[in-house]
């Protein structure tokens, strides 16, 4: 018997080729939508965004084209959600124009505020003048102002003797009077500081200049207490030494008024 005729091998690519051609398709389709997910880097995003500035005109760099940067060098399509992006970095610029805004409003109250305490300090030291005019005051305290206090000044040599703490008599009627004009006037903070010139002490009680400002500074300060009823809480009282001198040290005047007694008196619109 004939043998029969071997039939023809199937034509094409062989049947396990479709499957895997399948299962690429799936894989490729599955790592897409995982990037698709992805969540974009918050390192990425703000040098994206660095770039963005220095790129556009829209922007604070002020460029008129896209030019090397994170963009060009990391690709476009890295940026899964480029719209929102882009409203984003504007919502950052117009933040920017209003802390910008806040700044201008805060600059401008400050302001404000200096001028009220100027105004306000101006006038107390209106009044104060006014009231050493008539105790015929004028030549023994000097008055001046800055926006957080009136200070009323008086020559060392006025209230002491070379070299010591004790207030002479002829004194005492002085401060009475400025004990009656700091009960009218000064309702916060009042600061009396002692100042002398920078000749070194010797051969007194006292060793060094910042001793001897402190000594006047506290009898000043324990005689406005005995003559007045200002609360002692509000009073403070320190020694400056040499270091604050208003006049030349070099020269016998200038050593007379670095030799003084200042009391400050704070308004109410100070930060004291």
């Amino acid at each position: 018997m004939a043998k029969k005729k071997q039939e023809d091998a199937p034509q094409g690519s062989p049947a396990w080729m479709a499957t895997f051609s399948d299962l690429m398709n799936l894989l490729l389709c599955f790592f897409v939508l995982l990037f698709s997910m992805s969540s974009i880097d918050e390192v990425k995003q703000e040098k994206v965004a660095a770039s963005f500035n220095q790129m556009f005109s829209v922007f604070e760099g002020g460029a008129q084209a896209i030019g090397d940067g994170m963009l060009i060098s990391n690709g476009v399509s890295q940026l899964n959600e480029l719209d929102d992006f882009i409203n984003s970095t504007g919502k950052m610029d117009e933040g920017q124009m209003i802390d910008e805004s806040v700044a201008k409003d805060l600059a401008e109250a400050q302001e404000q505020l200096e001028e009220a305490q100027m105004e306000e300090s101006e006038a107390l030291a209106e009044k104060i003048q006014e009231a050493l005019d008539e105790r015929n005051l004028e030549d023994e305290v000097d008055v001046a102002f800055t926006a957080q206090f009136v200070q009323l000044t008086l020559k060392g040599a006025l209230l002491f003797d070379s070299g010591s703490t004790l207030l002479k008599d002829d004194a005492k009627p002085i401060l009475d009077q400025v004990g009656l004009i700091l009960e009218r006037y000064a309702d916060g903070t009042i600061e009396i500081e002692g100042h002398t010139d920078n000749v070194p002490m010797s051969g007194a009680k006292y060793s060094n200049n910042n001793e001897l400002s402190s000594g006047r500074a506290l009898s000043v300060f324990d005689y406005i207490l005995s003559i007045t009823n200002l609360d002692p809480a509000n009073i403070k009282h320190a020694g400056r030494g040499e270091y604050l001198p208003v006049a030349d040290n070099s020269t016998p005047e200038g050593r007379a008024k670095n030799r003084r007694v200042e009391i400050k008196i704070y308004n109410s619109l100070s930060s004291y």
